[in-house]
């Protein structure tokens, strides 16, 4: 009898996948909520220091369209593709764009914040989300337009 012609065999390796999925979904779910509590102590902190925010704007999958949204709050990286509005919601601004998009602008949607940001890029280039997050709120003039603090809060769970 062949390994896979056995009932009970085949049974077991259902189970193992079903475990493993499980445990990777826990795994994302635990990433996901440890991200958003990051997001979460960004805007608090960056409201505290009156950080300024920005009219956030889309650009086209294919990097030539810049279209406008509804939303306001702070680009995290320096391509201007990922940003966290001021109601604490991470947003990637790639959009499919188009005539429509051009004319009446995008809604793009919130999406789970990643604790890693560009991790599996091909172009081998990823950051920690506090990372950016504190480089931000570093890279801010001071709230008295004074020379910043040397200490910074940590943030959660650091």
């Amino acid at each position: 009898m062949v390994e896979g012609d056995d009932p009970q065999w085949r049974e077991r390796q259902r189970q193992a996948v079903r475990a493993h999925a499980d445990a990777d979904a826990r795994r994302r779910a635990a990433e996901q909520a440890q991200a958003a509590e990051l997001v979460a102590w960004f805007v608090a902190e960056a409201t505290r220091r009156g950080l300024p925010t920005t009219r956030l704007v889309a650009r086209g999958y294919d990097g030539r369209g810049r279209y406008r949204t509804r939303l306001t709050g702070w680009y995290v990286d320096r391509a201007g593709t990922r940003a966290v509005d001021v109601d604490g919601r991470f947003h990637l601004l790639t959009v499919p764009g188009g005539l429509r998009a051009r004319l009446f602008g995008v809604d793009p949607q919130p999406s789970p914040a990643p604790l890693v940001v560009g991790a599996g890029g091909r172009d081998g280039e990823s950051m920690p989300l506090r990372t950016l997050l504190t480089r931000l709120l570093d890279d801010a003039p001071g709230d008295s337009g004074g020379p910043r603090p040397t200490t910074r809060p940590a943030g959660p769970g650091a």
